[in-house]
């Protein structure tokens, strides 16, 4: 059995950076899976052909727990005005040291994952565009638009394509 993990990522308190909480719950509701309250992760009930889980960052612990999954999708809000409204992009498993960041990207956990436990699941980052990143809990009109179409993707083209 092929199995996916989808992550999604981002601040729930900076608006549009939380898109992916909505998109991940959005995900559960058309796999028939529990909806994940803003005090849960997902991590507590791992175990089926596609999990998805929601974190405020990504951390060097999911090593453990990616071992176990043959395609990540990585969600999260990007802010590019030269890059789609809705984008996905394969993530590369070589690692880059960041320039100023003391967040962990996808690309550096797929690769700390290659380098550790010689594991090298295929790696996709989907993106949705944030206009508003202000300190509340509501998402933009124009990214709350993009929630269903990124579920859309992410099932139709990532999850598809992992099963065949």
């Amino acid at each position: 059995m092929s199995r996916t993990l989808v992550i999604g990522f981002g601040n729930l308190d900076r608006a549009d950076d939380g898109v992916a909480y909505y998109v991940i719950n959005a995900l559960r509701r058309r796999l028939g899976q529990e909806i994940l309250s803003e005090e849960m992760t997902g991590l507590e009930g791992l175990g089926g052909e596609t999990d998805s889980i929601f974190l405020s960052q990504l951390v060097p612990e999911l090593m453990d727990v990616l071992t176990d999954y043959d395609q990540v999708v990585f969600v999260d809000a990007h802010v590019y005005e030269n890059v789609d409204n809705l984008h996905c992009t394969p993530v590369s498993q070589d690692y880059t040291p960041p320039t100023f960041s003391h967040n962990i990207t996808p690309p550096m956990l797929l690769a700390f994952l290659k380098k550790l436990y010689h594991r090298e699941p295929n790696g996709y980052l989907v993106s949705i565009r944030g206009y508003d990143f202000d300190f509340h809990r509501n998402l933009s009109v124009a990214t709350k638009a993009l929630v269903e179409p990124a579920v859309e993707y992410i099932q139709s083209r990532l999850l598809s394509d992992n099963a065949h």
